[in-house]
């Protein structure tokens, strides 16, 4: 049996500005968005590219959701995205104002930076060694 992990749900403060950020500043492709009650959308995003694993954007709706926006993973790094060029996805954090936390480095698995999403969220962009 072939099992894969389809979608993470990531609690946000609200669709629209999620799908902002994570398509118009990440330039992930926004696979759907339908409504399904007058508060609640499914809402699932995409690195370009990719077919496997989908971001959820689900929008907090108790208390404990929304203190949780932005800290889903207690402070650590919470999402890892691969790419096949460093530069260019660097050059587009930075033209799009995205929070670098640390610095470009060279580690044995590859290159890597750390950067934050509009909640807080810690992401490590990486180009895996060959």
């Amino acid at each position: 049996m072939k099992q894969k992990i389809g979608n993470i749900a990531l609690v946000v403060n609200d669709y629209d500005e999620a799908i902002d950020f994570y398509v118009n500043k990440l330039k992930f492709d926004l696979i759907e968005d339908t409504k399904l009650t007058s508060k609640k959308r499914w809402v699932l995003i995409a690195p370009k590219g990719s077919n496997e694993t989908r971001i959820l954007l689900a929008k907090a709706d108790s208390e404990e959701q929304i203190n949780s926006i932005g800290n889903q993973s207690g402070g650590r790094v919470f999402m890892f995205l691969f790419t096949d060029n460093f530069e260019r996805e660097f050059e587009n954090l930075k033209l799009n104002n995205v929070t670098i936390v640390r610095k470009p480095v060279k580690e044995p698995y590859g290159k890597v930076l750390v950067f934050s999403d509009l909640y807080g969220n810690l992401w490590d962009l990486i180009q895996p060694k060959e």
